[in-house]
């Protein structure tokens, strides 16, 4: 049955997209400034004023935040999927070049300390990633450089750069030069940190001209990477999960092996002391709010969110390898990705969890019973767009037994507030272009309990979208017309995968697929971090920050508890 879906906009994200896989068909660079003009004419909504002559910040820091510093030096960016592949296309040792990375994007990069950036890459989403985010920051940082110079402030900018220190004079003339508000400079700011008269000082200098070059892009070349990933995920494995029922969690890092381990309740007082040294008052505020009980907010959440924050500290850092062992000691083996793509894996034996150590929302649940279970979570670092197709469908061909596939990740809202959770029944997705009807395992109630900011949606239509540049203004009102509020990358190829599971067929093109008969359990739970139609608000503007862990706890509670519960009831 085919599906008539909105197509206001298409059109221009279609034409878009056509115009950079074409050129980068070729074996040799594809100039960024050559597709400028086309990605200007899509009028992204997270680009709208790509075409204006003053710097359109928020395009520029949300660039920023998912590109390593290295790229103010950067002219050419190589995509490739796996060392060999470089290696066969004349970059014979790029695993020795310097390993980088951006704040906002997990992807292996790596630098050759010159002029050249190495970008692993997982699926053909990468590049509808990559390739916008470079043409809006060199569109951006041309702007910016035109600006400067009519200025005339090159040369105190080069002294900032060299001594660090700029007065309150030269950063006003810069403001005003660039002719951004105060917020945006202080976003800029914010973004690039000790960075920022460095960054400023090569805009000036220089007009950027970066290409790019992809080295290969074929379907079997995507599968490579991803079957290499997964002989280091079970090569690394503590038991063998051919044999093992499997839950399969798409979340992040730190949410789940933190609610169950009590790992930050038990080094509370270290992470009490180094709250009171660091350099954020509103956080101390918080903490006394919670304690006081001023706020509804979670404390075993604020612990999470300040632990994630120490670890991250060179003080810090010793406690790293105590976490490893305590975790391995509690069932729990973290796989960071070696080689191929930045996908961290974990294998959570349940049998060897301590229940009294586990997170007090989770305490009211039969745990004794999970001594008894074979069962593990495999739970991995949501990939990007497309990468989750060929990831589940090696995990799923490889696994014992699948008894559930559980999603938890960022999505833009169309029609609510950023920390809300949705909860959808319907995924369109704009890979297969396949509606997909499933019976989503959650329920709003499931997650309200345990949120305090924002409110829970249930039936709720999702897409699955190409990426975030993909995305205009008129073509997402079309969705939200058509009763689409949910907009996210990795649903749709996740249920495509889950399709192939259950069917014994490759996943459909451009039809309505009932997933309600599955055999496993699904469960797809996104928290809005965007809101494209509002203007501005998006990630390059704001963030959740420390608020962002009452979304990602909500959702994380409520998939260990279905797991948990689910486990309690199958010994085995």
């Amino acid at each position: 049955m085919r599906r008539t879906i909105p197509t206001d906009g298409a059109d221009e994200i279609q034409l878009y997209m056509r115009t950079y896989y074409s050129l980068l068909r070729t074996t040799e660079e594809v100039q960024i400034r050559t597709l400028e003009e086309t990605h200007i004419g899509v009028r992204s909504t997270l680009h709208p004023h790509a075409a204006a002559q003053k710097p359109d910040m928020s395009a520029f820091i949300y660039s920023s935040l998912r590109l390593p510093p290295c790229i103010r030096e950067v002219r050419l960016v190589v995509l490739g999927q796996t060392e060999e592949v470089f290696q066969r296309r004349g970059y014979p040792h790029v695993e020795t070049w310097e390993a980088v990375s951006a704040p906002g994007r997990r992807r292996r990069m790596l630098y050759d300390g010159k002029e050249t950036l190495a970008a692993f890459i997982a699926s053909i989403s990468d590049v509808d990633d990559v390739v916008p985010i470079l043409i809006a920051f060199q569109i951006e940082w041309n702007k910016m450089n035109l600006l400067i110079n009519r200025a005339g402030l090159n040369g105190r900018l080069a002294g900032w750069a060299e001594t660090g220190e700029a007065d309150a004079a030269l950063r006003e003339e810069l403001r005003q030069a660039l002719r951004l508000s105060p917020a945006e400079w202080e976003r800029l700011e914010r973004a690039w940190k000790q960075e920022l008269p460095a960054l400023l000082h090569d805009i000036a200098g220089q007009r950027k001209r970066m290409a790019v070059r992809l080295l290969a892009g074929s379907y079997v070349d995507y599968r490579r990477a991803t079957q290499r990933w997964w002989r280091h995920v079970t090569a690394n494995a503590p038991l063998d999960l051919y044999k093992r029922a499997v839950y399969f969690v798409s979340s992040n890092t730190h949410s789940l092996v933190n609610m169950l381990t009590g790992f930050a309740q038990r080094h509370e007082k270290t992470l009490l002391r180094y709250l009171e040294t660091a350099a954020d008052p509103q956080l101390r505020a918080e903490a006394d709010r919670i304690r006081q009980g001023e706020v509804p907010s979670s404390w075993s959440n604020f612990l999470y969110y300040i632990l994630k924050k120490y670890l991250s500290t060179p003080e810090g850092h010793p406690l790293l390898e105590e976490r490893r062992a305590y975790e391995l000691a509690h069932g729990i083996t973290r796989i960071p990705s070696s080689q191929t793509f930045d996908l961290e894996a974990q294998v959570i034996e349940l049998s060897r969890l301590n229940p009294e150590a586990v997170d007090s929302r989770l305490q009211d649940l039969p745990l004794a019973r999970l001594a008894e279970s074979q069962a593990v979570i495999l739970n991995i670092d949501y990939p990007l767009g497309f990468a989750a197709y060929h990831l589940l469908s090696r995990v799923a061909a490889s696994v014992g037994e699948l008894r559930g596939l559980y999603m938890i990740g960022k999505a833009a809202t169309l029609n609510a507030r950023i920390g809300d959770v949705l909860i959808p029944n319907v995924v369109y997705d704009e890979h297969s272009h396949n509606t997909y009807l499933l019976n989503n395992i959650f329920r709003a109630a499931d997650v309200a309990r345990y949120l305090v900011y924002g409110d829970v949606l249930d039936n709720q239509r999702a897409i699955t979208v190409r990426g975030t540049f993909l995305q205009t203004e008129s073509y997402m009102k079309g969705f939200l017309d058509a009763g689409y509020t949910d907009a996210e990358m990795e649903a749709g190829p996740y249920l495509s995968a889950a399709y192939e599971f259950i069917r014994p067929r490759r996943y459909p093109i451009n039809e309505l697929v009932n997933l309600y008969r599955s055999p496993f359990e699904i469960g797809i739970l996104h928290y809005a971090s965007d809101t494209p139609i509002s203007k501005g608000q998006n990630l390059g503007t704001r963030n959740l920050s420390y608020y962002g862990m009452d979304p990602t706890y909500a959702t994380t509670v409520t998939v260990l508890r279905c797991i948990l519960t689910s486990c309690s009831r199958v010994v085995g």
